[in-house]
């Protein structure tokens, strides 16, 4: 049997009034690597922090082997902004300088004098994580060390986690990863831990036991619970003389039958029709764009389909973002341009995140956006409805943002993202410190989402879920487009025995096509014209009357015939939307 490393025994950790867990207790054995699972905000990185000596707990005790060395790394590490990144990874000689330089180099951080305050918050966390390794602890502890890592990295860090020799306890979304490296999952759900032997396909499997488990209980509580309810109910003289211990039974039984289980539910956001989206979607047109003598992108031609879900792929600071804020008119081509059809309403979920007021509650920053979100007469929401859907419960939807966890706010800032109904989506790195449920929920989106989808990801799992095909940026402004997910083109790669992006087609080999198609648009037929001419006259006459009736209704004053104009105020409303849809076909072409 392998030699106990780390006893946490009874361990709690409140914030006020409010407990995020209580009573926990696991033992970490020698050999073990242990995959930490929770929601946002139910006190996952809270409980690294008390295994790793940060903090101490509320309540219990973490126990290490005397001799133990631990290597933490948390969520967001910070440094000293002076120090070199040499000097912040051996942190003043505790670390081999050679071991640093080599991790260094491997996690792709080359220049090793630059200050870490000229850093991004990704490339501190690299220098953070290089100086954890190159001291060779025993106990790894990492909390979301995926992030901000290019995939390649990413699986060069599965191999080296695998040792035998290494003892490891992580949170992670990244399922591949949990997959790959564990041999434990442990489930910290509704305040306690449950642990489960194997990776997480076998995880997936005994959690279904054990919530249908939990299901049969309940319901056979509930059976019983009716039959002691009868007898409870009956005249106090009438029990009076009944022992004590059936009397406490029952309120036990009560408690064992009215378990509810939050997020256990069918969670599923149903998409309904997205905003009306043209024929026309965008069309880049020899496309370049550079920052000094740095390319990133070099004559790129494409013309985005309808539906089309594409996948970004490529090394840290190769420009993914930057292409992004392009499409998005953010920045300017150096040459070229790109052609945005009239129809495309941008939903863009950035990798920074959102800026909220200060004093602002969650239900306050989606209903800020819009009340309800309306996709047909049998899908609309309301903003309660929706952060219900992405895990906010009413108690949640109270809280003052400045509160919220990292991946609550970023689950906070995707439902603002989809209420306000887009039709083409900009996601660039949605993965980032959100729980598995919520990518979950955000993947059932994407599959049924009646529109168009750009992803830039590191997330391997989540883009085999989502994407139809992938362009794989090189650096230089060479992008090739592989027509599969990131598994399909590795087991390419594999298969070929061929380096990254080699014999993939280039993004300017389809130019000719793409101009052609570019240069010889449809034309509006003379009676489309004329058409086209009359709904612009009838919408501007039907918007004055919709817009007459507002006032009338907003007026105060009384209204005799008020069902007569509630349902002129509702055909007005169907005959815009009919009328402003064929207009927007028209003006597409």
């Amino acid at each position: 049997m392998a030699a106990s490393l780390i006893q946490i025994e009874g361990v709690a950790r409140r914030y006020g009034a409010d407990v995020l867990f209580e009573d926990l207790s696991l033992d970490i054995a020698e050999g073990d690597k242990i995959g930490l699972i929770a929601k946002n905000g139910t006190g996952k990185s809270s409980l690294l922090d008390i295994v790793a000596g940060v903090g101490p707990p509320d309540d219990g005790s973490v126990v290490w082997r005397g001799d133990l060395r631990v290597g933490y790394l948390p969520q967001s590490p910070r440094f000293e902004g002076s120090l070199t990144v040499l000097e912040a990874s051996t942190g003043g000689d505790k670390a081999p300088e050679q071991a640093c330089r080599e991790f260094l180099t491997r996690l792709k951080i080359t220049d090793l004098s630059q200050p870490v305050g000229q850093l991004s918050g990704g490339q501190v966390k690299r220098v953070a994580l290089a100086g954890i390794l190159a001291r060779e602890p025993q106990v790894l502890i990492l909390d979301e060390p995926t992030n901000h890592l290019d995939i390649d990295i990413i699986e060069w860090m599965e191999g080296w986690l695998k040792r035998p020799s290494l003892t490891l306890l992580m949170v992670t979304h990244d399922r591949y990863f949990l997959d790959n490296v564990c041999n434990r999952i442990v489930e910290l759900d509704q305040r306690r831990l449950y642990a489960y032997e194997g990776n997480y396909a076998r995880y997936l499997e005994r959690r279904a036991e054990r919530l249908e488990a939990v299901s049969v209980a309940v319901e056979r509580a509930r059976n019983l619970l009716r039959t002691e309810l009868e007898w409870m109910r009956r005249q106090p003289q009438a029990r009076a003389h009944k022992a004590q211990y059936r009397i406490d039974a029952f309120y036990d039984l009560q408690e064992r039958a009215n378990v509810r289980r939050e997020g256990d539910e069918d969670v599923r956001l149903e998409v309904g029709k997205a905003a009306y989206l043209g024929n026309k979607i965008f069309t880049a047109h020899d496309v370049c764009f550079s920052y000094g003598d740095k390319v990133i992108v070099n004559h790129l031609n494409y013309t985005f389909a309808r539906y089309e879900k594409l996948g970004i792929v490529g090394d840290n600071g190769v420009g993914k973002t930057t292409l992004l804020r392009l499409l998005l008119g953010e920045l300017q081509p150096t040459a070229g341009r790109f052609e945005v059809g009239q129809t495309v309403r941008w939903g863009y979920y950035s990798q920074q995140g959102m800026e909220f007021k200060p004093g602002k509650r969650v239900i306050d920053a989606v209903s800020d956006v819009a009340e309800e979100v309306y996709f047909d007469e049998k899908t609309h929401y309301t903003a309660s409805q929706l952060l219900n859907l992405f895990l906010f419960d009413a108690r949640d939807q109270q809280k003052f943002i400045e509160t919220l966890s990292g991946g609550e706010r970023r689950r906070l800032c995707l439902a603002v993202t989809l209420m306000g109904k887009p039709n083409f989506l900009v996601l660039d790195e949605p993965t980032n410190d959100l729980d598995i449920q919520t990518l979950e929920v955000l993947e059932q989106y994407l599959a049924s989402f009646k529109g168009c989808v750009i992803i830039v990801s590191h997330d391997r799992f989540f883009m085999d879920r989502t994407v139809d095909h992938t362009f794989v940026m090189l650096g230089d402004g060479v992008i090739k487009d592989f027509p599969g997910n990131y598994s399909e083109y590795r087991a390419w790669q594999r298969a070929h025995s061929v380096g990254p992006g080699l014999g993939l087609a280039d993004s300017r080999a389809a130019a000719p096509r793409q101009r052609y198609r570019a240069e010889q648009p449809r034309r509006l037929t003379y009676k489309e014209k004329r058409e086209l001419e009359t709904l612009t006259a009838e919408i501007e006459a039907l918007t004055a009357e919709k817009e007459s009736l507002d006032a009338r209704f907003a007026s105060g004053e009384p209204l005799p015939d008020a069902d007569a104009l509630a349902r002129r105020y509702a055909e007005l409303q169907t005959l815009l939307d009919e009328k402003e849809t064929r207009w927007l076909e028209l003006s597409d072409i």
